[in-house]
């Protein structure tokens, strides 16, 4: 028996040296094999053949059974990668060109006289920080995915939890207790393989916050907590990021951009102290209607796409408020405070654009 095997791993070895392919080195044990185990169910036990290789064929038939569960494991393991692999996207020849497939994909927002090729290009050459993969992140991650923006970071250190399907779209049941952030990477990436998304599975923290954000263009905060939306505001003015910020409790949200470097105010300008303990408290304590979270996402996503192409008008110096209670979404105007301890430091890098007068949407 010995013997057979060394012949079989001596013909490996010489067809691996004569770069044979390893289908056919394997055809070529395969039949050494059947015939050692013919051999032993044939031939008489006095035969020199049969001597030679054994004598009993049981030994074989468990190597064989051996190998077959080895090569059916091998199999079903690869076929395992392949389903779950993202498809394979073959670069650009040059920076900012599409492919023919991405040229179909963006042909609605290419036909946009605000966006066109142009805006397109900037979108795919855009880096966008989400903070959150939970209610507000949801749905703005999956539109930066679907409008082609080129780089999403999102950074997040929570898992997926039953409770949270009822408004965090981008996650599926089959991803509960899976981080997050890697459940919305897996989302994104079946959506648009054309696009980078960059997974961070940890907490924001001071130490981290400014080198992340000096990383991106745009800022998107959909955190539900205060503590979490002065650190992300203190890091977007220190770095000079614009941040876009949306909140939600029960039937009621609201959204605007934050800039000072661009004559916006910052977050702490609007909300320079944290709201007594149980006036603002978190959805899992005060409840959240499942599409609100929708409506103030997308709402993120159109803003981020707006600032990226300078289409339209943005929420620079606007709130947008909206009660889905009511059917009611209004805009006030806010404007930044002298005293801000946080940007009154700023210096404006562009005229801050005319008083907006409250208006009804």
């Amino acid at each position: 028996m010995g013997f057979v095997l060394f012949l079989m791993a001596a013909l490996w070895g010489l067809g691996w040296v004569m770069k044979t392919p390893a289908r056919v080195r394997l055809v070529m044990i395969g039949l050494l094999y059947v015939a050692v185990v013919l051999a032993n169910l044939v031939l008489p036990e006095a035969a020199e053949l049969r001597r030679a290789t054994g004598g009993d064929v049981r030994p074989w038939l468990v190597l064989g059974g051996l190998a077959a569960l080895v090569y059916a494991y091998m199999r079903i393991v690869r076929g395992l990668h392949k389903r779950n692999a993202p498809p394979e996207v073959a670069p650009s020849d040059q920076p900012g060109t599409f492919r023919e497939a991405e040229l179909n994909r963006y042909a609605r927002h290419i036909v946009l006289r605000e966006i066109g090729g142009v805006g397109q290009k900037k979108l795919k050459a855009a880096k966008v920080l989400v903070i959150g993969a939970g209610g507000l992140g949801s749905p703005a991650l999956l539109y930066l995915a679907a409008a082609g923006v080129g780089t999403i970071g999102v950074i997040d250190d929570d898992l997926v939890d039953g409770s949270n399907l009822q408004r965090q779209i981008i996650h599926r049941d089959d991803t509960i207790d899976t981080p997050k952030v890697f459940s919305a990477q897996s989302a994104m990436m079946a959506l648009n393989p054309f696009i980078t998304v960059r997974p961070y599975q940890r907490r924001l923290t001071p130490e981290i916050a400014q080198e992340l954000f000096a990383d991106y263009d745009l800022i998107l905060d959909g955190t539900d907590n205060f503590d979490t939306r002065y650190l992300v505001n203190r890091a977007a003015v220190a770095t000079g990021k614009p941040l876009i910020s949306a909140a939600i409790t029960q039937w009621e949200g609201q959204i605007s951009l934050y800039h000072p470097a661009s004559g916006a105010p910052c977050f702490e300008c609007l909300f320079p102290n944290r709201p007594a303990p149980g006036l603002a408290p978190a959805c899992a304590e005060a409840g959240v209607i499942s599409p609100l979270p929708g409506i103030l996402g997308a709402m993120m996503a159109l803003e981020a796409i707006k600032e990226i192409t300078s289409a339209g008008t943005g929420l620079r110096g606007r709130l947008l408020i909206h009660d889905a209670l009511y059917a009611e979404t209004r805009s006030v105007r806010i404007t930044r405070r002298a005293d801000c301890v946080c940007c009154k430091d700023v210096t404006e890098q562009s005229a801050q654009s005319a008083p907006l007068q409250d208006s009804a949407v």
